[in-house]
């Protein structure tokens, strides 16, 4: 499975994990993700530190769960790796959009 999700009650927040590419292929399931949640969390964590490709597309379902997140005052954080996502992610402002956190080093196999 491409994206798994995890909630972490204490903080209140929900964590969406994409691995592998990221584009309209998982618009479904990022989608069901945070909008099958029984009550709404306060932030959503997106952690693409495991994505290896993002497009258009995915910058779209990111900011459509911006808004999702803004009905509910709550708010969104994009956890990268350095590398391309990360690159692709500055140049469309997106660090200046969301939080913003951006790991160095390699990944583990």
């Amino acid at each position: 499975m491409t994206i798994t999700v995890r909630t972490n009650e204490a903080r209140a927040e929900l964590i969406i994990k994409v691995r592998g590419r990221f584009d309209f292929e998982l618009y479904r399931e990022f989608r069901e993700a945070y909008d099958q949640e029984p009550a709404p969390a306060s932030r959503f964590v997106v952690d693409l530190v495991e994505a290896t490709y993002i497009d258009s597309s995915a910058l779209g379902m990111l900011l459509l769960l911006r808004e999702y997140a803004a009905e509910t005052n709550g708010q969104v954080a994009l956890q990268v790796r350095s590398g391309s996502v990360a690159r692709i992610l500055r140049v469309a402002n997106f660090d200046q959009l969301f939080e913003f956190e951006e790991l160095s080093g390699s990944r583990a196999s």
